[in-house]
């Protein structure tokens, strides 16, 4: 007779967060990040800049929706004064990331944020992309429709 089988570690049950070591991954493996270190300095440095912009019931929601690691650097952040333009944004993450160009911090602002969409749903992304300036949607991975004038 066999013993059950018990869950590997690595599983976690229906219905829990993602893991942090999960969504580091992800985002080595979108960003081709040489180490695990790296791609977790960037993760922590673009959720900070995104959870400054990210407002209301979708910000909770985000949160919720993330591992607790990165939801409690989403949560932490006070809000921004004013919403910045997506060039704003990858300008603001390329200030905090030592030796940036505007280049350099496009690619991490969009390794991190077109992860987010399979971790946290569609649905939550399109809302949390209707309370941003337009721009935003290629960083997520997105093609970014605007109705003709």
């Amino acid at each position: 007779m066999t013993a059950p089988r018990t869950p590997a570690p690595a599983e976690a049950p229906a219905g829990t967060r993602p893991a942090w070591a999960a969504l580091v991954e992800e985002v080595r493996e979108a960003g081709r990040y040489p180490t695990r270190a790296e791609a977790e300095r960037v993760t922590r440095i673009v959720l900070s800049a995104l959870g400054g912009h990210v407002i209301g019931d979708e910000r909770v929601d985000l949160a919720q929706a993330l591992p607790e690691e990165a939801a409690r650097v989403v949560a932490s952040q006070i809000p921004a004064t004013r919403p910045l333009t997506a060039a704003e944004f990858v300008d603001s993450v390329a200030a905090r990331i030592e030796g940036a160009t505007p280049a350099t911090a496009r690619w991490d602002v969009s390794s991190v944020l077109s992860v987010l969409p399979s971790l946290v749903g569609d649905d939550l992304i399109t809302r949390v992309l209707d309370r941003l300036p337009s721009g935003y949607a290629l960083l997520f991975g997105r093609a970014d429709l605007t109705p003709a004038a």
